[in-house]
């Protein structure tokens, strides 16, 4: 397999680690293949690939997108981020609570969360960029984000003054996103586990 899964988390969010070969060229790694991740129990097919490129102490996050649903396969590609993904089904025994995965170009460590979660990252280096795989397209009337320090979380940042944009600054907290009526969109169980 291309990919190994390391850990799974939260019910949902799985960890992988992918396999490289190196020699004196530099280095050799597949770092998707629809047949293995149907294998594991994993979406398929990705209609949508983002590079995001952020310099150090800068937090991105946490965003999520309920129509269409947004799972997010994440991996950094150069540098090194703090990968999170926070549980927002609800009715879930793990609802509002977060895994965070440092991954790196040299550790190959690959994310995969839900549609049904949050997800946000930390730049750990001087430069970093991180590449995802959505199963949906973007569209910014169904998507939002909750505030990366809210208290009701807990996330433990490796920063504790981040750089962010005015959007993420500004997002709600978890319990705003639950009181509101697109929250339903995230019930536990929901017809799109997988998706």
């Amino acid at each position: 397999m291309a990919l190994e899964v390391e850990s799974r988390h939260l019910g949902e969010v799985v960890v992988l680690v992918g396999k490289a070969f190196q020699d004196k060229r530099g280095v050799f790694m597949e770092a998707y293949r629809q047949d293995q991740f149907e294998q594991l129990g994993l979406p398929g097919i990705f209609v949508q690939d983002n590079h995001s490129s952020s310099r150090k102490g800068v937090i991105r996050g946490l965003h999520f997108q309920w129509d269409p649903p947004m799972g997010k396969l994440m991996r950094v590609t150069y540098g090194a981020a703090f990968l999170v993904a926070v549980d927002l089904r609800l009715g879930s025994p793990t609802l509002g609570k977060w895994v965070g995965v440092e991954a790196s170009a040299e550790n190959k460590k690959v994310v995969w969360a839900p549609a049904n979660f949050a997800r946000g990252f930390c730049a750990l280096t001087d430069e970093v960029h991180v590449q995802y795989k959505c199963t949906g397209i973007y569209n910014p009337k169904a998507e939002s984000a909750i505030r990366w320090d809210d208290p009701e979380m807990g996330i433990e940042w490796p920063v504790h003054e981040p750089i962010l944009s005015e959007k993420d600054r500004n997002a709600q907290t978890l319990a705003q996103w639950l009181a509101s009526e697109n929250a339903r969109q995230f019930a536990y169980p929901e017809q799109w586990i997988n998706a």
